[in-house]
């Protein structure tokens, strides 16, 4: 006869961590009410038209910018060095698509007059971010590559 195993306890975590879920779970589920209160069609079709734009232009792009990165890199060896490129590139694309009406100038005079503030050098400072990221990227490459060498053995001639 087959033996039975015991049905395994869910994973739920701490108490803390449950309560957390559940206060994220609920501002989620107000937001959610709050937002389609006004309008839920044009929300609908804003949020369609963000996948549908997300899935067949942005996709393909991130992919072949990808591709470039890793043939760029060289051989498959240096395929663990993609991450330290794909990342900063990952943020400042993510920040320049949140940010690009204001660091494109589109928006000026509407974010001049919504807050009364000047909306000069979000360029710069997303220029600046972003080598900061790449930098940041390179600074811990070369850290790792350096604690690497040292934990390598020396080479027998």
């Amino acid at each position: 006869m087959p033996r039975r195993l015991a049905p395994r306890p869910l994973p739920l975590g701490s108490p803390l961590q449950l309560l957390l879920l559940g206060c994220s779970f609920a501002l989620a589920a107000y937001a959610g009410a709050r937002l389609f209160a006004d309008g839920w069609l044009s929300v609908t079709a804003w949020i369609v038209g963000a996948a549908l734009l997300h899935d067949l232009m942005l996709l393909p792009l991130y992919a072949l910018a990808d591709r470039a990165v890793v043939r760029g890199l060289g051989a498959a060896g240096r395929r663990r060095l993609t991450p330290y490129v794909r990342v900063p590139a990952a943020l400042s694309g993510l920040l320049l698509l949140v940010w690009f009406p204001l660091i494109s100038g589109a928006t000026a005079e509407r974010y001049r007059s919504a807050t009364g503030l000047s909306p000069d050098g979000f360029a710069l400072r997303w220029l600046l971010i972003t080598a900061v990221l790449f930098g940041g990227s390179a600074l811990l490459l070369a850290l790792r590559a350096r604690r690497a060498a040292k934990h390598r053995p020396p080479r027998s001639h």
